[in-house]
């Protein structure tokens, strides 16, 4: 895909036309791309940028819209809303994987699935349209695409530690035996999909993938908690 359809595709997904678009380009630029090129600059000073602007901007509206919650509560939801996988629910709706240049290498080996590569690129795109377009125009940006997670945090069902929900859910009426199967692997060593289902008995709660053993536990878990859920409504 050339340079200028890339950019335009991503503005429309944004619902943003930017004044200088070679500040958008470098926020979806990876170093594996830039290093691979002459005079390419990438996107990890524009992240660097970009968490200070997303965490004012959501520091600021829990200040004023939540005035009930202690400054501890208001840290631990802060938390939850900018945490790298809530910055990757952001990207997956935009569908950035498809449009990060990155190189051949990274690609091969699941960046473009990448939880941290694809986060990363989030607070890059925000800081990006925090130069170009200024405060007054982020700050609306920023709360319309994450007021869903926002919403979702001051409920409680944002969770991080699905397999401690889980395991909570499951124990409810007594001690119950939880099994993390490893189902497979696939992939070169220093980047291996892990595959995994989380069991009671012999009954398959959920499962999930991931790029360690951990976070494919933690996906199988959070697929079991909301088919649990899901039963329930």
């Amino acid at each position: 895909m050339d340079k200028r359809r890339q950019v335009k595709e991503i503005e429309y997904k944004l619902g943003v036309i930017f004044k200088d678009e070679n500040l958008l380009f470098t926020a979806i630029t990876h170093s594996s791309y830039a290093n691979q090129k002459k005079n390419i600059e990438f996107n990890e000073r524009l992240e660097f940028l970009g968490d200070s602007v997303l965490q004012l901007v959501i520091t600021e509206y829990l200040y004023l819209n939540y005035l009930d919650k202690s400054e501890g509560e208001l840290s631990r939801k802060r938390a939850l809303i900018v945490c790298e996988n809530s910055l990757f629910d952001i990207a997956q709706k935009w569908q950035l994987g498809k449009y990060i240049n990155m190189s051949k290498g990274e690609e091969l080996t699941g960046g473009r699935e990448r939880v941290s590569i694809l986060a990363d690129c989030v607070e890059a795109i925000i800081a990006a349209i925090y130069l170009d377009r200024g405060i007054d125009f982020a700050k609306p940006f920023i709360l319309s695409n994450f007021r869903a997670i926002i919403d979702r945090a001051m409920s409680d069902e944002i969770v991080l530690d699905y397999k401690t929900k889980l395991q909570e859910k499951l124990q409810e009426n007594g001690e119950i035996n939880i099994n993390y199967n490893l189902v497979k692997y696939e992939g070169p060593p220093h980047r291996r999909k892990f595959y995994t289902e989380v069991m009671i008995e012999d009954k398959i709660l959920g499962a999930g993938t991931g790029y360690s053993k951990k976070e494919s536990e933690q996906n199988a878990a959070k697929e079991a908690v909301k088919n649990m859920e899901g039963k329930n409504e």
